[in-house]
């Protein structure tokens, strides 16, 4: 039985990592799209809106980074 709950809560922590990763990487590609557009449409505000794409992305980096600590130290612990 134990065995199994240590299974479970090793598949549990990658499916976590995973959604992590998929969503940190589907609001990355939104992000720039976006951005893309913007500077697309307005091509003298492409330092303004670069500025604020990258400090997006790193928030986005740092909280699917942090999900990605949480899943493996639940991991570790069961």
């Amino acid at each position: 039985m134990e065995k199994l709950n240590l299974a479970l809560a090793f598949f549990a922590a990658g499916i976590g990592a995973g959604l992590a990763i998929i969503g940190g990487g589907a609001g990355i590609g939104r992000l720039a799209a976006s951005a893309m557009d913007g500077i697309a449409r307005q091509p003298q505000a492409a330092a303004n809106i670069q500025t604020a794409m990258l400090i997006a992305a790193a928030l986005i980096e740092g909280v699917t980074f942090l999900a990605l600590v949480i899943c493996f130290l639940l991991a570790i612990k069961a």
